[in-house]
């Protein structure tokens, strides 16, 4: 071997030294989210087979489905093409979409998680001090990635292979593989920003968008041919066509691009110095009053709101553009008018759709609600928070701010999803915007919980993901999988009156509301009480 080459191999060793480590570190942190994230995807796709059996039990109910998404573009804009009638076929259709976008996200949270939070609290700084190497964190970060996403994989291909083992492994390996595209445009992401909000949010942007372009791409044809659909990593996705006469050369896509970012990733991060970025931060004074702790709040969280709040927006367009088709997309099917009635009510199959749409979002708003309270969590580990709290800014008023933005956004984004509805369907604006708004109990109910772990045990506080999962999973699988009407009213959305259609009743809207508040404020006191972390 010539010293060239010893050097080399030396110094390549060098700067993953410590990576195991640190990998085991990274798990173990994520024991509680990690499952979370894997467990309600795998669950989502799993349990539909024996759904869409009862669904669509008969070859006329499969052919009028076929004809149905052949002629709507605009449903096959919310989840795709349809390429063949076998059950294996209509599971990758149903959940594919979401299952990817599902598994980009847990991705990018993943990496950002263990390569820019880490230097955004300084913790890194300290852990590179020891005989660990520069790239080692950005490994660790990918490798829990690539776990997560495995893990996935193996629980989709190994639930699915009953319906056809080819079309199982490329179903799980294509879900894997948009997740791993995402984790590696996030650790590119990480090394230009110097913050970890801005990483997430930007990664997620372009998660949007790749949603967007799939959907343009759906819409304006039937096979998943425009030029639009093949941008997206989603639209590979449904490229790769599981159970349906597989292309298995669609996966190189994924390793290509996952191996190109990941390069990048790399040579960036060893081109700048730990806790530095090569997007040059704004300098300061800061623009606008920060004179309370609510005005700094808002200001550390308004990107995060003003982005939620567009994408509610524009998911109510689409939704209500959707409700007109709703009725012939279900037709004759009883088994779906029934799914529709237990999510919606039984006031019709168009207001039934809507309330079924209307509380989705609902469920995707807790998601929004427990980031945001957790926002208080993450300003107290970082030591943030410790020399804000030193001057004459109380614990109380400080996380008052914060609450208020986290409680008053959820009342923000609902209310946009309203307009966009009523946007996209053109009528009845009162009623949906009234429906959007009950929703707001519900959310209100999961951020009062996620307050109480903060507050009494914050090493808990990421628990909060695990119970705004769980009744996300309630709400999506709970309706198709005819669970009894016990498991539903563990959610507090099972308690909500089913509107628009229904009748409006106050009790359950205001007991959760007292729910929420007494949460809350058992939360605050012992927040009030405790020591505070860093």
């Amino acid at each position: 071997m010539t010293a060239t080459a010893f050097a080399v191999r030396s110094g390549g060793a060098r700067q993953l030294a410590g990576t195991g480590t640190l990998l085991r570190f990274a798990l173990r942190r994520d024991r509680v989210t990690f499952p979370v994230w894997v467990g309600v995807n795998a669950l989502m796709v799993l349990s539909m087979p024996n759904t869409l059996k009862n669904l669509y039990g008969t070859q006329a109910q499969r052919d009028d489905l076929m004809h149905q998404m052949a002629t709507n573009s605009s449903l096959r804009a919310l989840v795709g093409p349809v390429f063949d009638d076998s059950i294996g076929a209509l599971t990758a259709w149903r959940v594919g979409v979401y299952a990817g976008a599902l598994a980009a996200v847990m991705s990018l949270l993943l990496v950002v998680r263990h390569t820019r939070d880490e230097e955004e609290s300084g913790r890194q700084e300290l852990i590179s001090s020891g005989m660990v190497g520069r790239r080692a964190p950005l490994t660790a970060g990918l490798l829990a990635a690539a776990v997560a996403n495995a893990v996935l994989a193996l629980l989709v291909a190994g639930g699915m292979a009953g319906h056809g083992g080819s079309g199982a492994v490329a179903f799980g390996l294509g879900i894997a593989g948009v997740g791993m595209v995402f984790a590696t445009m996030a650790a590119i992401v990480a090394q230009l920003t110097e913050s970890a909000r801005l990483a997430r949010g930007l990664t997620a942007a372009v998660l949007g968008a790749a949603f967007v372009l799939r959907a343009a791409g759906d819409s304006a044809t039937d096979d998943g041919s425009s030029v639009l659909t093949w941008l997206s990593p989603i639209g590979w996705l449904e490229n790769l066509r599981p159970y349906a006469d597989e292309r298995w050369w669609v996966l190189l896509l994924f390793v290509a691009a996952a191996l190109a970012q990941g390069a990048v990733a790399y040579e960036l991060a060893g081109r700048r110095d730990i806790g530095m970025s090569f997007l040059p931060t704004r300098p300061g004074p800061a623009a606008g009053r920060l004179g309370s702790a609510g005005a700094l709040a808002w200001r550390l969280q308004r990107g995060s709101v003003l982005g939620w709040s567009l994408g509610f927006f524009l998911a109510g367009v689409v939704y209500g553009g959707l409700t007109d088709g709703a009725a012939d997309l279900v037709g004759d099917n009883e088994k779906a008018r029934e799914i529709f009635e237990r999510m919606g009510g039984k006031s019709g199959i168009t207001d039934a759709f809507l309330a079924s749409m209307i509380g989705m979002l609902g469920l995707i708003a807790a998601l929004y609600v427990v980031a945001s309270v957790l926002r208080l969590h993450g300003e107290e580990t970082s030591g943030r928070a410790e020399p804000l709290l030193a001057n004459a800014v109380g614990r109380l008023r400080w996380a008052a701010g914060h609450l208020a933005v986290a409680f008053g956004g959820t009342v923000l984004i609902m209310l946009l999803a309203g307009l966009g509805f009523a946007v996209g369907y053109g009528k009845d604006v009162g009623p949906i915007l009234g429906s959007c708004l009950v929703q707001v109990a519900g959310v209100w109910v999961i951020g009062g919980i996620a307050v109480l772990l903060y507050g009494l045990a914050p090493r808990t506080a990421m628990a909060a993901w695990g119970i705004a999962g769980a009744v996300l999973l309630i709400g999506w699988v709970g309706p198709a999988l005819d669970v009894p009407q016990a498991v539903l009213d563990v959610s507090p959305f099972g308690h909500l009156p089913k509107l628009p259609g229904g009748s409006m009743e106050w009790g359950p809207v205001l007991v959760l509301l007292g729910v929420s508040v007494l949460l809350v404020g058992a939360g605050l006191a012992g927040l009030r009480r405790r020591d505070m972390t860093t």
